[in-house]
């Protein structure tokens, strides 16, 4: 009996995560969504299920290494075999630097940085021995360009971008294809509409569409491997740059 295909999302928030797990559960694959809280997956799993796909959804903290080694070995010997991981965790906060303490920067270095390692290592460990498989780190503008008020957010983007290109560089000749994408710009959120209300109404397509980043993500898993993209940035057309 064949098993299942697995896309596992960490971070499948109520926007692009989400959005990233439907598009892959539409093609088939058994969509495994996390969070820290399992009840925050409640909607995001009954749209999948609504829609014909597969879910499960784990209440995990990506930054608990025990945690994380759990996570993967309940997938791989339960579930199916994870042919898609996507890195989805945000940790955009803002503070000025004299106001930016401790525990600030290490929360979000552990949300970025350290669970981007951990989870991608076990992906790794098991994509590796299959020779396949497709990793996706979702950055953000704050991954190539440090902003006034975003140290904590910066530092943490910028480890997740050289994770990823290290890992491109180890796993790309085994069959392995690691991508970063760049997110820039505002998405159809309700913070941003109830935040942002002129950006948000500022025209059609103006600020990125969930639904059009997975998309994006989908396209990323499809291409032929004598042309693999490492690094793909996208905004709406309207966004300054």
């Amino acid at each position: 009996m064949a098993k299942e295909k697995v896309c596992v999302v960490i971070g499948a928030g109520d926007a692009t995560g989400g959005a990233i797990a439907r598009r892959f559960a539409r093609e088939g694959y058994t969509a495994v969504v996390t969070r820290r809280s399992a009840d925050k997956l409640q909607s995001l799993v009954a749209r999948i299920v609504e829609e014909g796909g597969k879910v499960h959804p784990f209440g995990s903290d990506a930054r608990d290494e025990a945690q994380v080694e759990a996570l993967f070995r309940q997938i791989e010997t339960q579930i199916g075999e994870i042919e898609v991981f996507v890195f989805n965790i945000g940790g955009n906060v803002r503070f000025d630097i004299r106001d930016t303490t401790p525990r600030v920067y290490r929360k979000v270095w552990e949300m970025t940085a350290f669970a981007g390692f951990l989870t991608a290592r076990e992906a790794a460990k098991a994509m590796v021995p299959r020779e396949r498989g497709t990793m996706i780190f979702t950055g953000a503008t704050a991954s190539i360009r440090g902003g006034r008020g975003f140290s904590a957010f910066a530092g943490g983007k910028h480890a997740v971008r050289a994770l990823a290109q290290s890992m491109a560089r180890e796993l790309g000749p085994q069959n392995i294809h690691v991508a970063h994408v760049i997110v820039d710009g505002a998405i159809d959120t309700e913070w941003i509409k109830t935040n942002f209300p002129d950006r948000y109404n500022a025209g059609p397509d103006a600020i990125l569409n969930p639904d059009d980043i997975a998309e994006t993500y989908w396209q990323l898993h499809c291409q032929k491997r004598s042309a693999w993209t490492f690094e793909m940035d996208i905004r709406p057309w309207k966004e300054s740059w």
